[in-house]
Formats: structure tokens, C-alpha cells, sequence
């Protein structure tokens, strides 16, 4: 069975190795990409990398994902964690599971980080561990999908 998993990084992502390094690290989006690329491949996974600062974006690549044969999501959607039910109601829609990820650790953070409105829509969640936060969440698809082989 080819896996393939979609990473899916939301608003302001764009920006890292400039932004708030002190939370997100000096990597920018790319060298991170190229890095989870690399495990992906010795993992045997296929992905495939989008990121958005539009909510609307996010939403219809999770309803279509199924379709376009993914097997996984993971998902870092950013600020909108914390208010988007629209991403929320996306992703309690499609059988496809999802691993919310943060760079940084959210429960540490201001405390209106602190509520994730996607978690419980989620199969897990990963946060503090910088980029491997998204090796970590490889890993984790990686084991649902082999127990659905």
C-alpha cells in the first residue's frame, strides 16, 4: 500500500525563520519541509505540503483529501486552532485521520492558546518538540494507517 499524508501548515507559517524565533525556531517553512520529506521517505511515505493563510483553503483540501487518495493528515493550523469550528466540523466529516501539530508548546504559552477547538476532531495531538513535532506526528499516521492494512 503507497501512504501518502498531506502536511497542512495555516496562517503566518509562511513566515517562519523570521518570526518569533524564540517559539518557532530560525528554520524557515521549506527547510522544515525538506526535513520531514527526508524521514517521510525512509518511512515509505508519500507527502505532500500546503500552507495557507486562508481558512476556506484549509477546510476544502481536508474535505477532498480522501479523494485524492491520502491516507493522513497532519495538521498545524495555527492560530486558527483556537477558533475555527469550521475547521473542526472539516475534519469530523472525513474518515481521514488527523494529527493536530504545534512548533511550539501551546499549553505554555498565552492562555488563549491554551484551547484547541480542533483536538477533539483530532486523533492526537503533538506540540512543544519544534519541527519534530511533525516527525513525531509521521510516525504516529504511520502506525494508524499500517493498522488499517
Amino acid at each position: 500500500m503507497n501512504k501518502k499524508i498531506y502536511i497542512i501548515n495555516g496562517p503566518n507559517l509562511n513566515m517562519l525563520g523570521k518570526r518569533e524565533p524564540v517559539y518557532y525556531g530560525n528554520e524557515t517553512l521549506d527547510e522544515i519541509n525538506n526535513q520531514i520529506k527526508n524521514k517521510a521517505k525512509e518511512l515509505g511515505i508519500e507527502v505532500e505540503f500546503f500552507q495557507s493563510n486562508y481558512e476556506g483553503d484549509i477546510i476544502s483540501l481536508i474535505h477532498t483529501a480522501e479523494d485524492k487518495g491520502c491516507h493522513g493528515i497532519i495538521l498545524n493550523a495555527a492560530a486558527f486552532t483556537h477558533y475555527s469550528i469550521a475547521i473542526h466540523d472539516a475534519i469530523t466529516s472525513v474518515d481521514t485521520p488527523v494529527v493536530e501539530v504545534h512548533l511550539s508548546n501551546i499549553h505554555k504559552r498565552e492562555e488563549f492558546r491554551h484551547k484547541s477547538v480542533i483536538a477533539r476532531a483530532c486523533v492526537g495531538q503533538i506540540s512543544g518538540f519544534g519541527k519534530n513535532s511533525y516527525i513525531l506526528a509521521l510516525y504516529a499516521l504511520d502506525n494508524i494507517i499500517k493498522g488499517k492494512e
